[in-house]
């Protein structure tokens, strides 16, 4: 018995299936199949499809396997319909069409994500942190800001998904074998039928190339996705190591689960699976790069079906799990902010505002302010309690040996302020920074590129569908 199959499934049995119905229902009214024989072969389409579409019933995913169930329902004259076609460019035909319903899954999956990081972004928009560079804590910043930063990489995927798209809008029917046909096919309204927006326009790339490059494009930016969701998901993961962390999982449900062992741990369940899963679709799209290397035109290899489909499924999941990661978060900001003040993160505006407002070099500055936290850390002393009149002695000792010797030219309530993080993050001046009005401005940016992208996902699931119901409607005509 056949395996049972989702008899909604777009998979190469349904494709094959369109195929068929466009065929009987373009040639016949373009004279290339008889008017009389056309009842009798849509029957036999459809009930080859009723039958499909049954639990356990045939689902063939090849030319070769179908056309045998057709002519068991009508006889050899079916086979009319095999003018002009061939298993290349009907096999490539459904490839291209099941890789586009692919990156419409993953689209959708993306913007969930998306959507989800904005939500959060715009929550935390002025919510203090430590950024971490080299691993090390490096500069205050706000949460909001750092998960734009991380959004513009989902954005470049959706935006390659997109592009993506159109580049999957061509349809290779009619291009037969390698050559085309002399049969004088229709192959712009066969393209329309099955929802594309035009053809291959060279025979050869229809059957024998394009349906190897575009899987592995489609596997590289699967790959890139994966890339984004394990360095979000290992920045927050880091936070787990301390004994208070400023961002964890909210606890309970599937997020979080208690150690068999250890009663006080609280392991991050959906993280820890997220990234595992994030590992596996880049395994699953590495796969298909690895079967397309080193072939000639026509070989089967990386044309197989199955290593899309798998790359598609675990790239969805791992977006579907992240979306929830994202949503679970749970963000101290006292935390965040105790942390920023207990470690230097703001030396390096010591060295800009001495340079910016005093004309110190910034070398110079960058000495004053590295000296400055060296003594701070051999003696335990935090920025916020830092003794303004040693900074005043750090000045004069650097300034003296490496350029003039000089007094600290700002003030003790400037030292405090220079040191202050909510302060750091309102002074920044350039585009694209973590400002106040910079921060609205991206976030009302982002909230358009999510309409944008949400908006073109579902104009190409509207045309698709809308392109195969007016082709169930004419060939129905034939019933």
């Amino acid at each position: 018995m056949a395996e049972e199959r989702n008899c909604t499934e777009r998979d190469e049995f349904f494709w094959l299936s369109q195929i068929n119905k466009a065929t009987l229902v373009i040639n016949t009214d373009e004279g290339l199949c008889p008017k009389e024989e056309a009842p009798k072969f849509a029957r036999a389409i459809s009930d080859v499809i009723r039958e499909g579409n049954e639990p356990g019933g045939e689902r063939p995913p090849k030319v070769i396997k179908y056309e045998p169930l057709l002519i068991a329902k009508a006889g050899p004259e079916i086979t009319i319909l095999h003018a002009g076609r061939s298993s290349q460019d009907m096999h490539s035909t459904f490839r291209i069409a099941m890789v586009r319903d692919h990156v419409a899954e993953v689209m959708r999956a993306a913007d969930d994500a998306a959507e989800a990081l904005t939500a959060m972004a715009l929550e935390h928009k002025a919510t203090l942190l430590p950024n971490y560079t080299n691993g090390v804590a490096a500069q205050p910043n706000t949460l909001g800001h750092y998960l734009l930063g991380m959004l513009e990489g989902f954005n470049r995927d959706r935006e390659r998904l997109t592009e993506l798209a159109r580049r999957l809008d061509h349809c290779p029917m009619g291009s037969t074998v390698l050559n085309g046909t002399s049969w004088p096919l229709n192959r712009r309204r066969m393209a329309s039928c099955l929802g594309f927006s035009d053809i291959t326009s060279n025979c050869f790339d229809g059957t024998l190339v394009i349906n190897v490059d575009i899987p592995v494009e489609f596997a590289q930016i699967c790959e890139s996705l994966a890339l984004h969701v394990a360095t979000i998901i290992q920045d927050v993961s880091v936070q787990y190591a301390q004994p208070r962390p400023w961002i964890i999982l909210q606890e309970g449900g599937e997020n979080t689960y208690v150690s068999s062992a250890m009663p006080q741990k609280r392991n991050p369940g959906i993280m820890i699976q997220t990234r595992g899963l994030a590992s596996q679709a880049i395994a699953d799209a590495s796969a298909i790069l690895i079967r397309a290397h080193n072939i000639i035109p026509g070989m089967v290899d990386a044309k197989t079906q199955s290593a899309a489909k798998r790359a598609s499924e675990s790239t969805v999941k791992m977006l579907s799990h992240f979306t929830r990661v994202v949503k679970a978060f749970r963000v101290n900001p006292e935390r965040a902010l105790e942390e920023l003040n207990s470690d230097w993160t703001a030396s390096q505006e010591i060295a800009d505002t001495l340079m910016r407002e005093y004309r110190v070099p910034f070398r110079v500055g960058h000495h004053v302010a590295s000296k400055m936290v060296g003594w701070a850390r051999a003696n335990n002393v935090l920025p916020l309690d830092f003794p303004y009149e040693k900074m005043q002695e750090i000045f004069r000792e650097v300034t003296r040996d490496e350029w003039h010797e000089m007094e600290l030219p700002f003030s003790k309530e400037e030292f405090r302020e220079i040191l202050n993080p909510r302060a750091i993050v309102n002074r920044r001046a350039v585009e694209g920074g973590p400002q106040p009005e910079e921060m609205e401005r991206q976030l009302a940016r982002q909230q358009e590129l999510n309409r944008n992208f949400e908006a073109w996902r579902a104009g190409l699931v509207r045309k698709v569908d809308g392109a195969l119901a007016k082709l169930d409607e004419d060939f129905r005509k034939f019933l």
